[in-house]
């Protein structure tokens, strides 16, 4: 994990240049192939996709599904990200913070009627904590993709990435379907484990009140070979089919904007914390 040290007001050591800083494109975003990071994010990727199997998801799941860690406000939570930067992100290189506001900002300004949508975007990450509780970044962040069955081409690195993972050669896991029936839903497969599957859990736990639309953003706004390429459809279900439309429009927030034009925290504080209190209120056990 890399923890980011720089003062009170971390903003100010990642403004840019505003004479040499520039929009990026949309075809520019997640470019796995070349840029400055990659190797950071290859590395990410490769340990990922080595052990994350089906053994490996359902030992998270006991670990962390019973929320008994800590108690802390949602707020609280999300500011803890100023201390995480994504490894697996090809497109930022700081605080997942301002991530978070960058997001539900652009959710407000499209959707203003909207408010539980908004807060989707504010806390979509904050499963992300995990890793300033030593849990590996290869196991919080990234996206994700079902284990338990055939991995997809359209994984990110999948040509060369699950050369060592057991279930990529086990003729129970490695058929089209696996260990799932046609169709059975996306509720019933089990996902890579990472900060969707786990802040969707703590949601469920604390019984928060966002709709069920926001639920499905949060739990799979990483499944990128899902919502973006089409792959896995033979597993969803007609709920699935209903709720992928909401997670695209979700994904085009998440996606596009992640600029190096970082937010204003402290003055959106206040109208953020008015959604917290509506929709997951209180001390919130993780």
């Amino acid at each position: 994990m890399r923890i980011i040290n720089i003062g009170p007001d971390p903003s100010l050591a990642y403004r840019p240049n505003l004479e040499t800083s520039k929009a990026k494109d949309k075809e520019d975003y997640r470019n796995f192939e070349s840029g400055n990071l990659i190797d950071r994010v290859f590395n990410t990727y490769s340990l990922m996709h080595t052990y994350q199997t089906v053994e490996f998801v359902n030992q998270k799941h006991t670990e962390w599904n019973g929320c008994n860690h800590t108690r802390m406000g949602m707020m609280d939570a999300i500011m803890s990200l100023d201390q995480l930067v994504d490894e697996s992100d090809p497109d930022v290189d700081f605080p997942n913070s301002f991530h978070a506001f960058q997001t539900a900002e652009g959710i407000r300004q499209e959707h203003p009627d909207k408010e539980w949508f908004q807060l989707v975007g504010l806390i979509h990450d904050v499963g992300k904590i995990m890793a300033l509780w030593d849990e590996p970044q290869w196991a919080v962040v990234g996206d994700t993709f079902p284990v338990g069955c055939k991995f997809q081409n359209s994984i990110v690195f999948r040509n060369n990435t699950f050369l060592k993972n057991p279930d990529d050669n086990n003729p129970k896991y490695n058929t089209e379907f696996g260990i799932y029936e046609p169709n059975c839903g996306l509720d019933n497969v089990l996902m890579s484990w990472g900060h969707d599957e786990y802040l969707y859990r703590v949601m469920k736990f604390n019984k928060c009140l966002i709709p069920e639309e926001g639920l499905y953003m949060i739990r799979f706004h990483s499944f990128y070979p899902w919502h973006s390429h089409g792959d896995y459809m033979h597993l969803c279900n007609d709920k699935d089919l209903k709720m992928l439309p909401w997670v695209k429009e979700f994904n085009k927030f998440d996606l596009y904007t992640k600029t190096t034009d970082l937010p204003d925290v402290n003055n959106l504080k206040v109208y953020y914390r008015s959604l917290i209190d509506k929709y997951c209120p209180g001390v919130l056990q993780w």
